[in-house]
């Protein structure tokens, strides 16, 4: 299973939606369907990424809520005790998780970096801020196309129109994507235009 808790998601059983919200939640409703039939294909989406939620369905209801909660306890970030030890006691400017690691430039970009105020590290973050300021949008739509994408392959593989939709979606063709998803399953389609919304919503912002 995936390091979910509280995680947003949507299960489908085959091409229709079992249940959205909570991982707990959803997985019992999913849980319910496999239940019924344990030859049913029964996908958990993540809301955000569209990345597949492993559940393991055996047993009761009690034991798969058990499980995810188990889980998502060993992926809580926990305490590094070299990290904390002595930490209250230490004197001097506060951990600011600064990770060193190497970075390979040409003798021009080393000069230039030692000649900013602060050195070539502080140099290096300004640089590394601006430019994640100025991508801001992009970033933003292309892990939307990346979820989208990611979700329509695994479910709309085999439906007609399935690449035409995939190149209007990452040329910013709203009207086209609609037009070419128009013919899919209802809550296959649905799910698939409310990932779209985001990625067009991020591509108009970026030609603002």
């Amino acid at each position: 299973m995936n390091e979910h808790s509280s995680t947003d998601c949507t299960a489908f059983a085959g091409t229709k939606r079992i249940a959205s919200g909570d991982l707990s939640q959803v997985a019992l409703a999913a849980k319910t369907v496999w239940d019924r039939d344990k030859w049913a294909q029964v996908l958990i989406f993540d809301d955000l990424t569209s990345e597949l939620i492993e559940v393991d369905f055996r047993g009761s209801p009690e034991d798969v809520e058990r499980r995810i909660a188990e889980q998502a306890g060993a992926a809580a970030p926990g305490s590094d005790p070299v990290a904390h030890a002595g930490d209250a006691r230490r004197p001097g400017r506060p951990r600011l998780g600064v990770v060193a690691r190497e970075v390979t430039l040409l003798p021009r970009h080393w000069e230039w970096l030692a000649s900013q105020p602060g050195g070539a590290s502080v140099a290096l973050r300004k640089l590394v801020e601006q430019a994640r300021g100025a991508n801001r949008g992009r970033d933003r739509q292309r892990r939307a196309q990346e979820a989208a994408y990611r979700f329509l392959s695994a479910m709309a593989g085999n439906e007609p129109g399935f690449e035409e939709a995939i190149r209007a979606l990452f040329a910013g063709k709203g009207e086209r994507f609609d037009l070419m998803v128009e013919p899919w399953p209802h809550d296959i389609r649905e799910h698939a235009k409310k990932l779209a919304t985001v990625v067009f919503a991020a591509s108009v912002e970026d030609r603002q």
